[in-house]
């Protein structure tokens, strides 16, 4: 057996740990980012037991940052943020700036130099997209103006982190000059960042002139050789690739070329493809880049220097939800818009640890202010479910005693005729054909779909649509299968269409269940669950084509005979 085997110990212990603790994370209601982080602290250098490898944790977290930046700019979607321009942002702006300054303050008074105060600062102010994704589809809020608000907020503070890391190594690199020729002065920093403009121009001029016609030319030319592989292969051939020249030929960060790579990609008709293919790569490094983080974090600073974490916890929680919330009301919204907002972005998650990453690296970041970010993440991550069950609490109160109705969609679908009806979950290829069938045959339907876009093109056809998860129960509830008599799950995860499922069962035993399947483990699952029956789209289709081949001249009589 071979003895250098450290890369594979970090990825098996660092996923396993992270999967245990990530699952427990999710059972309490908690986000598995609190899961992996923890997981982290338990392989790293300042817990009892196995001890990974730091360096190539390092190494395989930035596999991690150029995959978790490759899909924002997958997401990124000027047309969200131009919709909602006028608040998200001057608001965001102004978010960033007020808890910049106030985690400067903090920094400033633990005697920190002026630049690790704002890096730190700067970290303390950009919510985890993770998080507050996974809590405005829980209320079925995405599609809503205040979940619109949300994502556009979002957009605009993920756009100044990946202007931050870009233009925070010359900043460093232009400060530790000027101490070693025992300088002073701003002259050094500008034409430092000058340079780095420039450099940063001249990458985003060949990806718009080159790139936007090379990357989507690819992925179509690959896409119709039929082979899933070459197509994976060249998604995150593509990712990794601009990735790596941006760094070698434009001296740029990894992270920008990732992320350009991923919007330029966004607009190939195959973006969405392309998404799903890299999402488990995806995924896995993310993980093991949060696993990563928690490593270098010493979690006796929770009770050494307890009050510092107290007051960043507290920037964190009070300083971001504040001013969202005075600047959301400034501009006229609802009570519980703002509340929504303040609510969604009292946390930080992956950039400030990308950040924070990137400012221990650059020795702009003290060990202590790293630890202090990584503390009051994990301590608000945890408290954020708790604030939003207040508010669900607080937002039910309001309606019972005002008759409020529930915030509609945007825009608004076709009314749903709870009678009798269907429920087809998954508008995509499969649901989209069956639906339109059940419609033109007289019967009443709804979909359901967590894909903006397919709900979008269900309203368009004039079916009633839900976005959101099948598994989700507010989701469910809408579709109501009470009064439902049959429903169609045309979901390719069997995972979550099992637990679908089970709910339906519940909800209405009655109600008969079908769904589709890609293997006989599938099958099997789906009908230990509670379907009815599972259709195999492969057995389906060889029987569909052994009925035309023995229709044919050549085999009529076999036919007959049989």
């Amino acid at each position: 057996m071979p003895h250098d085997t450290d890369l594979i110990d970090i990825i098996a212990v660092g996923l396993a740990v992270a999967f245990v603790l990530g699952a427990i994370a999710n059972k309490l209601r908690l986000s598995p980012l609190v899961g992996y982080l923890i997981a982290g602290i338990c392989i790293g250098p300042f817990s009892p037991g196995f001890v990974a490898d730091q360096a190539l944790a390092t190494q395989l977290s930035e596999i991690g940052v150029m995959l978790l930046m490759f899909g924002v700019g997958l997401h990124f979607s000027l047309e969200d943020l131009l919709e909602v321009k006028a608040i998200a942002i001057p608001g965001a702006l102004a978010q960033i700036v007020f808890v910049t300054l106030l985690g400067t303050a903090l920094g400033y008074y633990l005697q920190w130099p002026l630049l690790n105060s704002m890096v730190f600062g700067l970290a303390l102010s950009v919510a985890s997209t993770v998080v507050v994704l996974r809590a405005l589809e829980e209320r079925r809020l995405l599609d809503t103006q205040r979940g619109k608000i949300a994502i556009g907020w979002l957009i605009v503070e993920d756009l100044a982190m990946v202007l931050a890391l870009v233009l925070l190594p010359a900043m460093a690199a232009a400060l530790a000059g000027e101490r070693e020729a025992g300088e002073s002065g701003i002259g050094t920093l500008l034409a430092a960042l000058g340079l780095t403009l420039l450099k940063v121009g001249a990458f985003v001029a060949v990806m718009l002139v080159v790139g936007r016609r090379v990357i989507p030319w690819t992925l179509e030319h690959i896409a119709r050789t039929g082979s899933r592989e070459l197509f994976t292969l060249s998604v995150l051939a593509i990712a990794l690739g601009v990735a790596f020249g941006a760094a070698s030929l434009f001296g740029v960060s990894f992270a920008l070329g990732a992320f350009f790579a991923g919007m330029l990609l966004n607009e190939s008709e195959l973006s969405h493809k392309a998404a799903a293919d890299s999402l488990p790569l995806r995924d896995a490094f993310a993980v093991l880049f949060f696993v990563s983080v928690g490593m270098l974090f010493d979690p006796t600073i929770l009770i050494d220097r307890p009050w510092q974490v107290l007051a960043t916890f507290l920037i964190i929680i009070v300083g971001n939800a504040a001013v969202a919330f005075a600047i959301v009301r400034l501009y006229k919204y609802p009570m519980r818009t703002a509340l929504t907002i303040a609510i969604s972005l009292a946390q930080i998650g992956e950039f400030s640890f990308i950040l924070a990453g990137l400012g221990l690296q650059l020795k702009i970041l003290p060990q202590d202010g790293h630890d202090l970010i990584l503390a009051g993440a994990l301590l608000s991550i945890i408290a954020n479910p708790f604030m939003f069950s207040w508010f669900d609490r607080w937002q039910a109160k309001t309606d019972a005693v005002a008759s409020v109705p529930l915030e509609p969609e945007l825009p608004p679908g076709p009314a749903l005729d709870p009678t009798d009806h269907a429920i087809v979950i998954g508008y995509g290829r499969v649901g989209s054909i069956l639906a339109q069938v059940l419609r033109e045959r007289g019967v009443p339907l709804v979909v359901i779909d967590d894909n903006g876009h397919n709900i979008e093109r269900a309203h368009a056809n004039g079916i009633p649509g839900i976005r959101g998860s099948a598994a989700s129960d507010r989701v469910l509830a809408e579709a109501q299968p009470d009064k439902a008599k049959i429903a169609v799950l045309a979901i390719p995860q069997p995972l979550e269409a099992g637990e679908a499922i089970a709910k339906l069962r519940a909800i209405n035993p009655s109600l008969t269940v079908l769904a589709r399947a890609h293997s006989d483990a599938e099958v099997k699952h789906l009908l230990e669950h509670g379907a009815d029956g599972a259709i195999m789209a492969e057995r389906e289709l060889a029987y569909s084509l052994a009925e035309m081949i023995m229709a044919t001249p050549p085999y009529r009589a076999l036919r007959k005979t049989s």
